[in-house]
């Protein structure tokens, strides 16, 4: 009997061995030190790794493309059956004689590995591999050879043909059966492998057919059942991150459901179907989701019900383990084994699906709340929140939204754990107990809420603080440029900081709450399940281990529901507010007074404006209405309609009220018939091409696009381009001039092919030049035929209009042609016009030799237009960059982390916490191990011993885990602030070329959600993953001290474990990485559209630019889903083989008899085994996710790199107080190159301008006006030669000390929201009287004193609520504050009237007498009283005199300047 069973089993049978050497049978399964247990176990290690090996190269191979035939699913056929042979043929012999076979164990799981690597190698040959792998051949020749010598050994004993050892295998059922197939194996494998490496020739077609792959055929709708179930859809999106670094184009397609065309539409669908009266945005969500929502509540439950399965089985195993040998039933054991794997098995399947589930939802949600929140943006006009907080919508409000449905199910499972818990504890302990921890629990949930709400309080403060913070920063960001021109950026840095030390002393608060909350969540087990023990001993409760380490599993369980009710009212709470808050949005009237389109119907009408008062603000209780018409009024078709009227009559918004982006107080409002273009005062420019900004929607029609752009001049433009009309512009069109923002919106409009044209003051922003040719090309040409009002300060293009409309506080005061408006003495008209005849007259005496030479119209050689600022936009590829975010690739690198870890303190708290941590772990295991070990011995052990042993060590273990939580906490405070500190320094050192070139979203994404990332999370995940992995340590070494063949298995799935998490992170790092750039652009889109929202409702292109907006939200939502989906993919391969590892755990404690183990360590060892998978999976989620998170840091640290500008202060070298005394600028050969590559924008200029001097700078596009201020200011550093001002160079003195001492009125009007005060004077330097008398200056006294705020009166975003004129004239006030010595004015007229701008000159000349002023102009009558005239080309000084000495020469290009200028103004000579 002994030999048959040794040629089967190779394993002493179990009645005799163990009577000879009862250690003997633990030490051949745990230890397998007998030679035939080696035969097998060696065998299958080696091909276990070469499996392993191989796989990992098949995954990085290249594979020539074939059909799958009719054999290879023969062969995968073949292999299962062989497998379910041995499998069924181990269950069997394991039933039969209570032992492992070890023989056979190692047989089936081989097989079942091979059967595993058949079918994946099957399905690779549908994506392009073949041949079956070496290792896969020889296996099923070596397995068929053994088959065959195993049944050569069976038939020789059992026909006794000759006597053979005991030791060799003879063969079982399994071997017959399966030696054919084997056969077969080996056949099929030799005549179908075909070499897996393609020729030369095919590869690159092959590779490109690889790479170019529609993803879209591998999204999860296309999966079937088994690989939804695995993750397995996903196994093509990690071989291409394992090939390459990843693309958004490699990312598969979302599933149509989760688009955000597709939520969209069901949400509005849900809202529709709501009954009005009872509808919320609440009910409509949940309609659109409710269906997975049951879906993942039945997983939430399963994963409950598994994991407290668990639980209750502690008992028995641990009952089952305290038995006597021969009282034990071996096939019970292992049917718990086999309980407990199937439980795991179910509860890591529900965790990971229900996790994802939670995330695909939020997913559904997120998008379809964007969609409604940018079509509300779209359509809405004139709603009373700013465009920061419908920002804040998106970026906070809405991702806390979508979060929520992590915890949603929390709200009915936290009552069903309690309950469980508590039916657990009164099997074990007691209805006396069991009483007691729902007491106690309750006890710990009071307690915990008062924290739970002061951290819901300080959290709200925290985002309160930051909004703040994000606020100022962003318009700090918007008006950087001239932050540092007027040297106010570190004013504005320390305001900026003081609102972080307000954030940060909220965080700080938090933080530490947070630690009271953790302390709290890991000592309640400790105190619950002394007070069970406690009460159990009282009322004598009979205690063993198995009750006792049953019990204090479920203590650790219920810490969790303890935990997270708290937290579920507060996020239950905060997705409520935020909920309300869109809802109040998006149920906002779209527009209070609707004024649309109407169709032509043939009618001879293009616009009829009834009677009607309009206002921006609707309360005029501190005003009057900013618009308010009187009559009625009927403009014909194909008219031109001229508006006019002084700074501030209230012409822009007129215009506003005809496009209905003004709200209407009173009367029927304005009918336009036909389409509409709209080109704003203040210039709108798509980040994008430039073609793309002027076809804006429309089909390419070239030769009508050819003429647009000719018309509107932009051709001289589009030459000068490096991409010529492909060339990308930045933000805001920061890269380009002012004119060439205005002409490109012309040629918008133009293209458009519209029926009515509304035009506010397009000719400002150019020179006389090109407004000429503008007018003359575009309206009585290009737009002849059309409907056109246009609003101008350029009185000289009035009588081209078939009807002047003149306005004056809001109303038109006179409306009629030309002739007949000048006939009137009295009238507005003849004032404006006698205004503008009296500058004129300043220009005449220079010019009376000349005038007989003046041709109006006159085409010259010498072309003025305006130049580009700072970047050349000639460089396309730097433009460019402003439209793609760079981003790392590869491993976060290790400097990243050691910066991160020594940021605090230099690093020194990190070993302690590590220390604290440690102690922490042991003291609680010691005390768990204590109770259960002295249950067992309650004979020698007292019962006031046992428990006050137990409260000492619980004890200890909790201070050492407060004292981890307050150090984390301090840790996480320094390194946040440090690292925010270093970041905001760089940003505001950072050179002007830097902000031009990064979009402010961008640097908003950084300051704002990678901050927020750096404050409350990497801290936490990075210490969560090393606790983590000490806890894994200790729970491995606990494991070992039962048996320690388990650390060979742990050895193994850890090396498993980690190829897993190096092959999952090359994918989820770009994912990450992309994750966090695919945000800025939505926000970047959404700010663009809210600024751009009355031209786009104009034009009527809401549909195409919500189509923009699904894009954006879909790339987003793309890679989000993903990312977490390919978490899942990690954890549940990870659970499993932990799963499997304390599966055979089990086994091996049902196998060892009972005598070489000690029952109430094996329960402990259990006990902390439940938790296995979960924590193996929580250290590779945590490892990967930190990874993930350190991007944010990668991305500050990013900015905390840049480099920097010349010190602000050079202390050795600094000027006298007085400095500059005289004003006097000496340029010598002076060079200038904005970046390295490109041309010299200055060639070698040389001049001396003289102190107290006017001096005028003119000069034809790329000529380098504005440059030459940039280049005094020190925006761009000279390449060559030197700039002297009063015998200093400006290049050795620090850029504070320089730009403090200049002043300069820049030609986009800059005001800050706020106040008036705060807009004149941030610095607080002046006094109330003083700014009074700036104001009293610059004629601003009568429009302040229209609000009864005075100098309170609030000032909008970006001065929305002031005229663009009004806020030129403020600009003025600024420096006539700060006079300074040298005063720059770069275009700063362009948008006011003749009147105002001649005002404005003289008011100048007044204050500013003993100043250098040097001014850069479009309009002759601004620069034709300085002292000196500049003329700059391509870089180099053409002419520079005083004005009459140019005029003298009627040659000089100034002459011929001024002669287009008066022949244009001839028309008004005569008035």
């Amino acid at each position: 009997m002994e030999s048959e069973y040794n040629s089967f089993h190779l394993l002493p049978p179990p009645s005799h061995t163990i009577k000879q050497s009862p250690v003997l049978k633990v030490h051949f399964f745990a230890a397998m030190d007998g030679a035939s247990d080696l035969f097998y176990f060696l065998p299958f290690m080696v091909f276990l790794i070469w499996m392993l090996l191989d796989f990992s190269k098949s995954r990085r191979g290249l594979f020539v493309k074939q059909e799958v035939s009719f054999m290879s699913e023969i062969v995968a056929l073949s292999n299962i059956l062989i497998s379910t042979l041995y499998i069924g043929s181990f269950a069997f012999k394991a039933w039969k004689i209570e032992a492992i076979p070890m023989d056979l164990l190692f047989i089936a799981l081989s097989w079942i590995i091979a059967t595993f690597f058949t079918i994946y190698i099957k399905g690779r040959a549908k994506a392009g591999s073949s041949g079956w792998p070496c290792v896969l051949v020889s296996w099923w020749a070596l397995s068929g050879m053994f088959q065959l010598f195993s049944i050569i050994i069976y038939l020789t004993k059992h026909f006794k043909l000759f006597a053979l050892p005991n030791f060799l295998p003879a063969a079982t059922v399994a071997d017959f059966v399966s030696f054919p197939l084997s056969v077969f194996l080996c056949i099929g494998a030799f005549s179908m492998n075909i070499p897996r490496v393609s020729s030369g020739l095919e590869k690159p077609i092959l590779l490109d057919d690889y790479e170019n792959e529609d993803a879209s055929t591998r999204t999860l709708s296309n999966a079937g059942i088994w690989s939804k179930l695995t993750f397995r859809w996903l196994n093509p999106l990690f071989e291409k991150g394992w090939f390459q670094r990843l693309e958004i184009h490699h990312v598969p397609r979302l599933p149509n459901s989760e688009t955000a065309e597709a939520a969209y539409s069901m949400l509005q669908e849900s809202l529709r179907r709501e009954k009005p009266e009872i509808s919320t945005l609440c009910r409509a969500v949940m309609n659109i989701i409710w269906r997975p929502l049951v879906f993942n509540a039945v997983l939430a439950g399963i994963n409950t019900v598994a994991s407290y399965l668990c639980l209750y089985l502690i008992t028995n195993f641990v009952e089952f383990l305290s038995k006597e040998d021969e009282k034990r039933s071996h096939v019970h054991g292992y049917m718990l084994a086999f309980t407990f794997f199937f439980a795991k098995m179910a509860e890591s399947l529900s965790q990971r699906h229900l996790y994802f589930g939670a995330r695909q939802i939020g997913v559904r949600v997120r998008a379809a709340l964007m969609a409604s929140l940018y079509k509300k943006a779209l359509t809405i006009k004139y709603s009373k929140m700013s465009g920061g907080n419908i920002i804040n919508f998106l970026d906070v409000d809405v991702e806390r939204i979508g979060d929520f449905f992590w915890y949603i199910n929390g709200i009915w499972l936290l009552p069903v754990q309690v309950t469980l818990a508590l039916v657990i504890l009164y099997r074990n302990l007691g209805a006396a107990a069991s009483f007691s921890t729902l007491l106690t629990t309750i006890m710990i949930i009071v307690s915990n809420t008062p924290l739970a709400e002061s951290q819901k309080k300080l959290h709200s403060k925290i985002l309160e603080a930051k909004d703040a913070r994000i606020k100022a920063t962003s318009e700090t960001l918007k008006c950087i440029r001239i932050l540092k021109l007027y040297s106010w950026e570190s004013v504005y840095m320390s305001k900026i900081l003081r609102l972080r030390e307000v954030e940060g002393g909220w965080l700080k608060r938090y933080l530490y709450t947070c630690s009271a909350v953790a302390f709290l969540f890991w000592a309640s087990p400790t105190l619950v399940s002394v007070i069970a023990f406690g009460v159990s001993i009282l009322v004598k409760i009979l205690l063993t281990p198995g009750t006792v380490l049953s019990a204090l599993a479920t203590f650790r369980i219920l810490q969790e529901p303890i935990y997270n009710l708290p937290e579920l009212v507060s996020v239950i709470t905060q997705t409520k507010v935020s909920m309300d808050r869109i809802q109040e949005f998006i149920r906002e009237d779209k527009q209070k007074n609707p004024n649309s389109c109407y169709n032509t119907d043939h009618s001879e009408i293009a616009v009829e404006i009834e009677p009607g008062e309009y206002s921006w603000q609707q309360d005029l209780s501190t005003g009057k209405p900013t618009v308010e018409v009187d009559k009625n009024l009927k403009i014909m078709r194909g008219e031109k309609i001229a508006v006019c009227g002084s700074v501030g009559s209230g012409k822009s918004s007129f215009l506003s009220s005809l496009i209905g982006e003004i709200p209407k107080l009173s009367g029927v409002g304005t009918k336009v018939f036909g389409s509409r273009a709209y080109v704003p005062q203040s210039a709108w420019i798509q980040t994008g091409t430039i073609i793309q900004n002027v076809l804006f929607g429309k089909e390419m029609e070239r030769a009508w696009y050819e003429e647009v752009i000719e018309g509107c001049a932009l051709d001289s433009d589009i030459k000068l381009w490096a991409d010529g009309d492909m060339t990308v512009v930045g933000e805001r069109g920061m890269n380009l001039s002012g004119g060439q923002k205005q002409r490109i919106q012309m040629a918008r409009a133009i293209y458009s092919k519209s029926d009515v044209y509304l035009l506010d003051d397009p000719f400002s922003a150019v020179d006389a030049r090109t407004g000429a040719h503008l007018f003359k090309e575009c309206l009585t040409q290009l737009l002849s035929c059309k409907t056109v009002i246009y609003v101008t300060h350029q009185l000289e293009f009035l009588d081209a209009a078939d009807l002047i409309l003149v306005m004056k506080d809001g109303k038109i005061v006179q409306s009629g042609k030309y002739e007949e408006l000048i006939a009137s003495v009295d009238g507005e008209l003849v004032r404006l016009i006698a205004a503008h005849k009296k500058s004129l007259n300043q220009v005449i005496p220079h010019m009376e030799h000349n005038l007989a030479a003046i041709k109006p119209y006159r085409k010259i050689d010498f072309e003025l237009t305006e130049e580009k600022p700072i970047n050349q936009i000639r460089n396309s590829e730097s433009l460019y960059r402003t439209h793609e975010e760079e981003r790392e690739s590869g491993r976060v690198k290790y400097s990243i982390y050691r910066t991160f870890v020594t940021s605090s303190y230099k690093g020194a708290l990190v070993p302690v916490i590590l220390f604290c941590q440690i102690l922490f772990q042991g003291l609680q295991m010691a005390s768990n191990y204590w109770i259960a070990w002295a249950t067992e011995k309650n004979d020698r052990i007292s019962r006031g011993k046992l428990i006050g042993i137990f409260v000492l060590l619980s004890a200890g273990s909790s201070l050492f885990m407060l004292g981890r939580a307050v150090l984390l906490a301090t840790i996480a405070i320094e390194t946040a602030q440090c690292i925010f500190l270093k970041m905001t320094t760089k940003l505001f050192r950072a050179p002007i070329f830097f902000f031009d070139s990064t979009p402010t979203s961008r640097i908003i994404n950084r300051t704002s959600t990678d901050q927020s990332i750096l404050d409350t999370d990497i801290p936490y995940r990075l210490a969560g993953l090393v606790f983590a992995l000490v806890q894994l340590i200790c729970i491995i070494i606990l494991m070992c001290q039962v048996s320690w063949t388990v650390f060979v298995l742990f050895i193994i799935v850890l090396a498993v474990s980690v190829w897993y998490q190096n092959y999952y992170i090359s994918t989820a790092r770009e994912l990450a990485r992309m994750t966090g750039i695919r945000k800025s652009p939505i926000l970047h889109h959404f700010s663009e559209t809210i600024a751009g929202a009355p031209t786009i409702r104009c034009f009527n292109q809401e549909d195409r630019f919500l189509a923009q907006n699904f894009d954006l939200v879909d790339d987003y939502s793309r890679i989000t889903f993903h990312n977490s989906a390919t978490m899942e993919w990690l954890c549940l391969r990870i659970n499993f083989f932990f799963n499997l590892v304390f599966f055979l755990a089990l086994m091996m404690l049902v196998y060892v008899p009972r005598k070489s183990i000690d029952p109430s360590l094996a329960g402990l060892a259990v006990t902390y085994g439940l938790n296995l998978n979960v924590l193996q999976a929580w250290v590779i989620w945590n490892l990967c996710n930190v990874e993930n998170k350190m991007v944010s840091v990668e991305r500050i640290l990013q900015f905390s790199s840049i480099t920097c500008e010349a010190p602000l202060v050079i202390e050795n070298n600094r000027p006298e107080q007085e400095w500059p005394k005289y004003g006097t600028i000496e340029l010598e050969n002076l060079h200038i190159q904005y970046n390295t590559g490109l041309p010299m924008v200055l060639k070698g200029i040389s001049c001396i301008i003289p102190g107290e001097k006017k001096v005028g700078v003119v000069g034809r596009t790329g000529s380098g006006k504005s440059t030459l201020i940039q280049a005094i200011f020190r925006m761009v550093e000279p390449s060559l030669g030197r700039i002297i001002i009063d015998g200093r160079d400006v290049c050795s003195i620090g850029l504070s000390d320089l730009r403090s001492r200049l002043s300069i009125i820049p030609q986009d009007p800059t005001l800050f929201q706020g106040t008036v005060r705060t807009n004149l004077d941030p610095l607080e330097e002046h006094s109330d009287l003083e700014i009074w008398e700036a104001l009293r200056k610059c004629q601003l006294v009568k429009i302040i004193r229209q609000d009864s705020r005075l100098l309170d009166a609030p000032v909008a975003e970006d001065g929305e609520n002031w005229s663009m004129g009004q806020r030129q004239l403020t600009c003025l006030a600024r420096v006539l504050l700060k006079n300074r010595k040298i005063l720059f004015l770069d275009e700063a007229t362009a948008s006011v009237d003749t009147a105002t701008d001649s005002f404005i000159q003289k008011t100048i000349r007044e204050e500013t007498g003993c100043c250098t002023v040097i001014t850069v102009a479009h309009r002759i009558l601004t620069i034709i009283n300085c002292d000196l005239v500049m003329v700059l080309n391509e870089g180099k000084i053409l002419e520079f005199g005083s004005p009459s000495e140019l005029l003298a020469d009627k040659s000089s290009a100034f002459t011929q300047l001024t002669l287009e200028f008066l022949g244009r103004s001839k028309c008004n000579q005569n008035v």
